[in-house]
């Protein structure tokens, strides 16, 4: 029998299989060099042969020769394992020739042994890679991908099947793979690290290492990946601690005379504005002269009408003594200023009572909300303010006084001038010095020192150690304020009590827990009291900040006085 094909013959012959080729009369047309060296017979004697004759232990019993069987023999000292078949042409029908493959049965044995084993060694390589908590990527010389790993789909947040038998180059964009360490890696022919951010906006660190065969070639790359998210947010956590630690450390450290810190008031000077506020109201401080004050209510004017009182060498030790003329009803405003004699009405008290102004005689009267003050009551203060001295009701006799007066407003007096409802001549008289103080949204700087004054005041007071987060403080500094230094001031002592944290968190915000509060509620029925408890909020929160006081609050709204002080209270406004 010849074989055809070249190519076949030489395929045949090179193999470490015997190989032999009968006829249909099992006599022996083709032996090649394997089947030499196995059986120790030499092809000359083989070819021609019939092949019981030469391997009597595969003659079949019965005539029958099994092509499932491995058959066992003996020869030339091995120990051969011998397969047969029947050949086919490519349409299926029978060559009439037979071929048998032999090999040697220990070889073999040795070779599935060493192949179980090497299978194993696979099998838990797998299983480390797999479980190693970096992500693994194998890719070739070119940079095709051969094995990845869970961890490494979990890192990039790419899917296996985008990965296995693609090229680096395929998964390159202009969003968030610009390039792939795999490519440079190749390319520089040395390990390469890079920054890399996925489309999910995760941050991981990326190293592709080239390895190299014995021609200094390189046959792979591995690459490594490591989410690192946790490590940018623990930066930025101590990044924020650091920059905590400093506003804390300023707040203690930078305490010179010209910030004027008053440790036992709430007296906080870092906005260059306010200190030239507080430099001049040092400077006049001496003065006995009248002072008008204007701000948006919660600013701190009465702070500053007390600094100029107590900086006053003479007057420090004096009465400080301070009206709200908005919120005492107009028909007791006056005997509360000036007082009342023995009779002067029914229900006055035996003997009379002096005024405010005779109780703050030698020190100061500051009249805040001044613009509130009827225009009758006006022309009398007028007259007290240029004569220096008080009638009381019901008595003809003049009183001498002598005080300092500090006016306070949080209106435009000029724009009630030309209104009509605030005299021009009182308007001149008390703003012989005119102050105006910024809301506290018009100077950041002070919020955060403000702040940690009024923490360590209700630490203190409360028995506390609740301390600020950055998320906090900067929430705080970016807050409108429309209530000023007494809505922080409030906000931090309802914290302080409050909070169960010790590091105050944004949800301890009364306005974002409200917020939350709020929105948790439209998800759910809430009751009558609730939504009309949520009306009032709204309508009083828009009317102090329209009108102000709670007497032109309680006019706008048609309800009296005291009902408003209760609400405004109630809503912590």
């Amino acid at each position: 029998m010849s074989i055809q094909n070249v190519d076949y013959e030489q395929i045949l012959k090179q193999s470490p299989n015997g190989i032999v080729f009968t006829d249909n009369c099992f006599m022996i047309r083709y032996f090649n060099d394997a089947a030499e060296r196995l059986t120790g017979l030499k092809k000359e004697e083989a070819v021609d042969q019939c092949f019981f004759d030469l391997f009597p232990q595969m003659k079949p019993y019965r005539e029958t020769l099994h092509e499932d069987r491995i058959n066992r023999i003996t020869m030339n000292d091995n120990n051969i394992c011998v397969r047969n078949f029947e050949n086919y042409d490519e349409t299926g029908t029978s060559r009439s020739n037979r071929v048998f493959i032999m090999h040697n049965y220990y070889d073999d044995l040795a070779l599935a042994t060493e192949l179980e084993k090497t299978g194993q060694v696979m099998e838990e390589l797998q299983e480390i890679i797999e479980g190693s908590f970096d992500g693994i990527l194998v890719t070739d010389g070119d940079a095709n991908v051969l094995l990845v790993n869970q961890s490494y789909v979990r890192n990039t947040d790419i899917k296996k099947e985008e990965l296995i038998g693609h090229n680096m180059k395929e998964l390159i964009n202009p969003i968030w793979m610009k390039n792939s360490v795999a490519l440079l890696a190749i390319e520089q022919r040395q390990p390469v690290s890079l920054h890399h951010t996925t489309k999910h906006g995760k941050n991981i660190m990326v190293t592709g290492t080239p390895i190299f065969d014995k021609k200094n070639k390189i046959k792979k790359v591995v690459i490594n990946s490591r989410d690192i998210s946790e490590i940018y947010e623990l930066r930025e956590e101590l990044s924020k601690a650091k920059e905590m630690e400093r506003i804390y450390f300023e707040q203690i450290s930078d305490t010179d005379d010209e910030q004027i810190l008053d440790k036992n008031s709430d007296i906080i000077v870092v906005d260059a504005k306010m200190k030239e506020i507080f430099s001049l109201s040092k400077k006049i401080s001496n003065f006995n002269t009248t002072v008008l004050i204007s701000g948006e209510s919660g600013v701190g004017k009465e702070v500053v009408a007390n600094y100029i009182h107590n900086e006053n060498a003479l007057k420090k030790d004096r009465p400080f003594v301070a009206v709200n003329c908005g919120a005492i009803p107009e028909n007791l405003l006056e005997s509360e200023l000036f007082g009342y004699a023995d009779g002067a009405f029914t229900g006055a008290a035996r003997g009379g009572k002096e005024g405010l102004f005779e109780a703050a005689n030698g020190g100061t009267l500051f009249l805040d909300e001044i613009g509130e003050m009827s225009l009758t009551l006006q022309v009398k203060l007028l007259r007290a303010l240029e004569t220096r001295t008080v009638t009381r009701l019901g008595s003809s006799a003049a009183i001498s006084v002598d005080i300092r007066i500090i006016a306070a407003t949080n209106k435009n007096l000029l724009e009630r001038v030309e209104e009509g409802t605030f005299r021009e001549d009182l308007f001149y008289r008390l703003n012989v010095v005119s102050i105006e103080i910024p809301p506290l949204r018009g100077r950041t700087a002070d919020i955060a020192p403000l702040a940690l004054k009024f923490i360590h005041k209700f630490n203190r007071q409360y028995g506390q150690n609740k301390k600020f987060t950055y998320e906090v403080m900067k929430e705080l500094e970016n807050y409108a304020w429309p209530g000023s230094i007494r809505q922080l001031k409030n906000v931090i002592e309802n914290m302080v009590i409050v909070s169960n944290n010790e590091y105050l968190q944004l949800n301890d915000l009364p306005w974002i827990t409200c917020s939350n509060a709020t929105a948790e509620k439209k998800k759910e029925k809430i009751s009558l009291q609730e939504s009309m408890d949520q009306l009032e909020f709204q309508i009083l929160s828009n009317a102090k900040q329209k009108y102000g006081s709670s007497r032109k609050i309680a006019e706008a709204l048609k309800v009296d006085q005291s009902t408003i002080v209760r609400k405004l209270k109630k809503f912590q406004l």
